[in-house]
């Protein structure tokens, strides 16, 4: 007999095939939890769909009926015991069958599911599930509705009427790749009584010196009256208290106060404790049944107030009273396939962007409400997480069964993450509004009637500002809700001045330059991106002859096929055209240029914006997040490390922009006219202009040291202390110096390299620098080094890099992957050594580098 209180994983001797093929036999699942795509691929009955065009070959897997089966052992329930099959997710039109009686069907792929099956267990079970086309039954939904206004962008109209991983039906970054299958765990519980869900509502004191926490649980059976809740950190018990249940018996709570707490903070701003909630049902003294949450402690608040002296307002995060520079990226599902998603990989993300300075993570509408370990990874390395909920980019429907189901899913899912002290909004959707402004849908911002939404085009409101904002109101109050993303309450998500906005007019929209990022600014910048080729090591693994392979050039029909863009040509030809010098042989220098590109182009972002965090009352701009940081197949996309975790260069510009202490330069050109009413220019200035980003939370002190060199020469024309003695006040931009492009003769401001330097004035080390070169940089006479040095360090811990003449952008490469650099692509002034970190290096590793203007 199995004892009250038991779980029994049902994840063995699972087997499946297709369930409309009459001659189709069963075969072993390749692992659980799993999808059917895994299976094929572990038959080697389909091609991999992410080497060569092999993604058209496996189309008809999406539009097919597939069953998956097990047998398991049953168990004995005790008397006043129940025994429930829980289902943590299945994808997506699912019947479930035990015994030959049907238990379930779903629609959802967001919600579990659990089924009282205690009357219908047996010594030997059988387990059948069969999964329906989503993408035939999305179509079905659609031409049941023909009154909605359907409309989306990305995909078609069948995924809108789906509750699935909306990337799956392909996006301009991803293939199309309709799954389905038990992607999450499945277990039998047998339980007389249990807790439910546990959760903790915690308020941090203004001062920081004092917390409480509301614990509750929920209890699901009888048999228990009295509940222990015990708060330790690090092994230690710091509080624990033992109360009664409810006079229902299904809720107990309560209060633990808390003085001098350990606070949880974004990484680099502090340590991220983690206490350890317990509830522990008892009876007559014995534990029945426990539960254990990790729970962080802090005061995150979401700041929108009036500026000093813009219109507008902030919109800017707040930790334990330190307002931070949300600095980070957005994120995509890491894989099509999600149950081949490690924990260990989740980990080797966020340690990504961590060790990137990246300090908010975005959870992006369009994919799914991530596993457990992704956000453990954020909680335990202090990475803030903006969660969206599971919408994008297009016009939803709205009747009342689906708009039931979607209220199920927001509840189910933020009672599963809420205790994660990383994720400081939830956001109600991505680019649904600007959807609405593209297609001329009603919306009155004005009108507070909810009910009347439903009976407009955009009946989705209601989900958005009912449905979701009920969720978050009532299950994590403390927790900011958004709307949508972009959002401003109400005004058009293009305005600058208030929420946040996705600024798409680089690559997208009018095309302006990246050297106007900071003419294209916003209160908070959610998303902005440009593309580059991933890797070359990465194209060799999705070319089908890998090296050798025919296609291995920028513009084949396969290397294309793996760039899911429209007019992605034309955009990265414009951009690279504009800016660089390049050819697009051999591949490797094309994919060099275009990282380049990407890295020149996101580094101006970031350096521009934060340029405009200025302190109290001037947070004209509170945050930048890249789209995107990850992949989901391998690519070329907006990303800056590729599907198998390979850092592009941008990804280093981004790191050092937002790196403790930085320095930037602008360069403009300042031209007068002879009089009112002749273009003819009298005079010419180029003037450039430095500031200092001091991200810390100490003022410092320091000196500006300004150098100037000749590029074709290499000779030094310019060098002087600009400040000394400077005050860099904390967490803010701080303005230099304006000064004239300094020439031997004028004239000559378009072949001279400025760099700065910020020198710590009390230990006089250079603390941030930045080299600046006239541009477009295709009218730059660059030349080629001829001692150009990258070699290792005597102790093995950096690549040391210098030449005789200004170098711009010298990437650093090795053939062994387990090589891994702390920074890369640098410019290279004469005079001075650029330290590389690497690890994984030893005596005799060699090392190549590209660099601009290389053949």
């Amino acid at each position: 007999m199995a004892p009250s209180g038991v779980i029994i994983p049902v994840d063995k001797n699972w087997e499946f095939k297709q369930a409309d093929k009459e001659d189709a036999e069963f075969l072993p699942a390749a692992q659980f939890p799993t999808n059917v795509h895994l299976d094929l691929l572990h038959h080697k009955l389909i091609p991999d769909p992410f080497i060569g065009k092999n993604e058209l070959d496996v189309q008809w897997v999406g539009e097919a009926q597939w069953v998956y089966k097990t047998s398991f052992s049953g168990a004995s329930v005790p008397e006043g015991a129940k025994a429930m099959l829980a289902f943590d997710g299945l994808d997506t039109f699912a019947t479930v069958v035990l015994n030959g009686k049907t238990i379930l069907e779903t629609d959802n792929m967001f919600i579990p599911e659990r089924v009282d099956v205690t009357s219908d267990l047996k010594e030997e079970n059988e387990l059948v599930i069969t999964f329906d086309s989503a993408y035939l039954r999305g179509w079905k939904l659609v031409e049941q509705y023909p009154d909605h206004k359907w409309g989306v962008w990305n995909g078609d109209n069948s995924r809108l009427a789906v509750r699935k991983a909306q990337y799956h039906w392909g996006w301009d970054w991803g293939p199309a790749l309709l799954t389905c299958g038990p992607w999450r765990p499945i277990n039998l519980e047998i339980y007389s009584t249990k807790i439910s869900d546990l959760s903790a509502e915690s308020t941090v004191d203004k001062s920081l010196k004092s917390a409480s926490i509301v614990a509750t649980a929920e209890i699901e059976g009888s048999g228990s009256d009295q509940i222990r809740f015990d708060l330790s950190l690090n092994g230690k018990l710091i509080a624990s208290e033992t109360t009664t249940t409810s006079s229902s018996g299904t809720t107990a709570s309560v209060t633990f106060h808390l003085d001098s707490p350990e606070l949880w903070y974004p990484f680099r701003y502090g340590p991220q404790p983690l206490y350890h909630l317990t509830a522990t049902l008892l009876s007559s003294s014995s534990e029945i049944h426990c539960v254990t949450k990790r729970i962080g402690l802090r005061r995150a608040l979401l700041i929108q107030r009036p500026l000093t002296d813009q219109p507008g307002t902030s919109f800017f995060f707040e930790v334990n009273n330190i307002p931070i520079y949300c600095g980070g990226s957005d994120w995509i599902p890491a894989d099509n396939f999600i149950p081949r998603i490690s924990r260990q990989k989740y980990f080797d993300w966020i340690k990504l962007v961590a060790e990137g300075n990246q300090f908010m993570i975005r959870v992006w509408g369009g994919g799914i409400y991530e596993q457990p370990a992704f956000y453990e990874a954020c909680d335990e390395l202090g990475v803030l997480v903006w969660q969206d909920f599971m919408f994008g980019c297009g016009n939803y429907p709205a009747w009342p069964s689906l708009l039931e189901s979607i209220d199920r899913e927001a509840r189910a899912n933020v009672k599963a993450l809420r205790h994660h002290p990383s994720i400081v909004i939830w956001a109600g959707n991505n680019e649904d509004y600007q959807y609405q402004e593209s297609a001329g849908l009603t919306y009155d911002y004005s009108n507070k009637d909810a009910e009347s939404w439903l009976k407009t085009d955009f009946p989705a409101r209601y989900i958005y500002e009912k449905i979701l904002s009920d969720a978050c109101s009532d299950l994590i109050p403390s927790v900011q809700y958004h709307p949508g993303s972009p959002w401003g309450a109400g005004r058009d998500t293009h305005d600058a001045t208030v929420g946040d906005i996705h600024q798409w007019n680089v690559w997208h929209g009018t095309q302006e330059k990246w050297q106007d990022f900071d003419k294209l600014s916003g209160r908070f910048v959610s998303e902005f991106g440009m593309q580059a080729f991933p890797s070359v090591k990465t194209i060799d693994a999705y070319l089908p002859l890998g090296k050798a392979d025919p296609d291995r050039y920028p513009q084949s029909s396969t290397v294309d096929f793996h760039n899911k863009a429209d007019g992605h040509e034309r955009r990265i030809a414009l951009y690279l055209v504009e800016n660089l010098r390049y050819a697009p042989d051999p591949l490797e220098q094309f994919v060099y240029s275009t990282q380049l590109m990407q890295a020149e182009c996101l580094a101006s972002a970031y350096r521009l914006w934060k340029r405009q965090w200025k302190g109290p009352g001037r947070e004209y701009n509170g945050g930048a997040l890249v789209w995107q940081i990850n992949d989901c197949w391998p690519v070329t996309s907006w990303s800056i490390a590729d599907f198998y975790l390979r850092p592009k260069m941008a990804y280093f510009t981004v790191k050092r922009e937002m790196a403790p202490v930085s320095c930037g330069i602008t360069r403009k050109t300042h031209k007068h006219p002879r009089d009112k009413y002749t273009r003819v220019y009298i005079d010419t200035k180029t003037q450039i202009e430095i500031w200092g980003s001091n991200l810390t939370l100490e003022n410092l002190t320091v000196d500006v040291v300004v150098k100037a060199w000749d590029v074709v020469t290499g000779e030094e024309v310019y060098s002087e202390k600009a400040k000394e003695g400077l005050e860099l006040p904390e967490n803010r931009s701080t303005e230099i110096v304006g000064m004239d492009v300094p020439v031997k003769q004028k004239g000559e401001e378009g072949k001279v390299v400025v760099a700065a330097y910020i020198i710590d004035k009390a230990g006089g080390k250079q603390i941030a620098r930045y080299v600046n070169w006239p541009e477009p940089l295709k009218y730059v006479h660059l030349q080629k080094p001829k001692e150009l040095k990258a070699v290792l360090s005597e102790d093995g811990t950096a690549v040391e890099i210098s030449a005789e003449v200004p170098v711009k952008g010298v990437a650093v490469e090795c053939e062994d992957d387990e090589v891994l650099f702390e920074d890369n692509l640098v410019d290279i002034v004469p005079g001075e050594v650029v330290r590389i970190g690497v690890k994984g290096a030893k005596k005799g590793t060699e090392f190549g580098v590209r660099y601009l203007g290389m053949n």
